[in-house]
């Protein structure tokens, strides 16, 4: 794959303004023309005003120097293709220094180095940032629900049994659940993309970045809090059914003593009384 000409000099320190964007649960990347692709897997484009699009079909894109018309008028034309969008885009921002010569990856303040504009620096770069994002985006919905189920935990120490419960809070969860288990599939935020397959020289520069993202890290502690809310929502679920299932056992107690009462005193007794 060769250099992303159009919109950097590869000769020249230049700086990349680089925009993330999660639409939605998934992007169907074959409703797209690929005449003015430069990659597959993930889907590389250049626009028409230059920049460059990094389609990844959970549901991100990764725009690399695209102004804010043109960004306007790309997001506008895949947003047939998304599944399930967001009612709010995420949306997170990054520097890109083109340098040749440059230690790569990451400097302080958080701007990514690279030694070249080629194209598959850039892709494994938009690799890195869909996969942060996304990680985001659910480590804020987990910790929305960790909040939600506290008073349920609370409950369970202070008083052995579980609060007032929603029907529809345990539906949430699953749901939740059931979306993250989706989302993180699909994206495989521990696993190395398919371009260091051909590409392995650049290896090191991927698992570098990947760990100044620590992409790995909050992949196992949002797997944690999964656990966590798995065998809460487990041991309210057992506490409620055993609850319902104690009151039918004296459902069927009280029905067996009224027909004894009965056959013990018959109902002549009953009127003589």
């Amino acid at each position: 794959m060769g250099a992303a000409s159009g919109i950097l000099q590869e000769s020249a320190t230049e700086t990349v303004s680089v925009r993330t964007l999660l639409l939605g649960e998934r992007l169907d990347t074959r409703g797209l023309e690929l005449k003015d692709a430069l990659a597959t897997l993930p889907l590389t484009l250049r626009l028409p005003d230059g920049g460059i699009a990094v389609l990844f079909r959970y549901g991100v894109v990764v725009l690399f120097n695209v102004q804010p018309a043109a960004e306007s008028a790309f997001l506008e034309r895949v947003s047939s293709l998304i599944t399930d969008p967001l009612a709010t885009r995420e949306v997170d921002e990054a520097r890109l220094q083109i340098a040749p010569g440059a230690e790569e990856p990451i400097d302080i303040s958080g701007t990514i180095f690279l030694r070249e504009a080629s194209t598959v620096r850039l892709q494994l770069v938009a690799d890195i940032l869909a996969k942060s994002l996304v990680l985001s985006h659910y480590e804020a919905r987990i910790a929305d629900l960790f909040d939600r189920i506290e008073p349920i935990a609370t409950s369970l120490r202070a008083k052995g049994r579980p609060a007032a419960y929603s029907r529809d809070l345990l539906r949430q969860i699953g749901n939740v659940l059931t979306v993250q288990q989706k989302m993180v599939g699909r994206v495989e935020t521990g696993e190395k993309p398919e371009l260091l397959w051909e590409h392995t020289v650049l290896e090191r520069f991927y698992l570098r970045l990947a760990e100044e993202y620590e992409l790995r890290e909050r992949d196992r502690a949002l797997d944690r809090k999964l656990e966590v809310i798995a065998r809460t929502v487990e041991t309210v679920l057992s506490l409620l059914q055993s609850r319902s299932s104690l009151r039918v056992e004296w459902y069927i107690v009280a029905l067996i003593l009224a027909e004894l009462m009965l056959s013990l005193y018959p109902p002549t007794l009953w009127h003589l009384g």
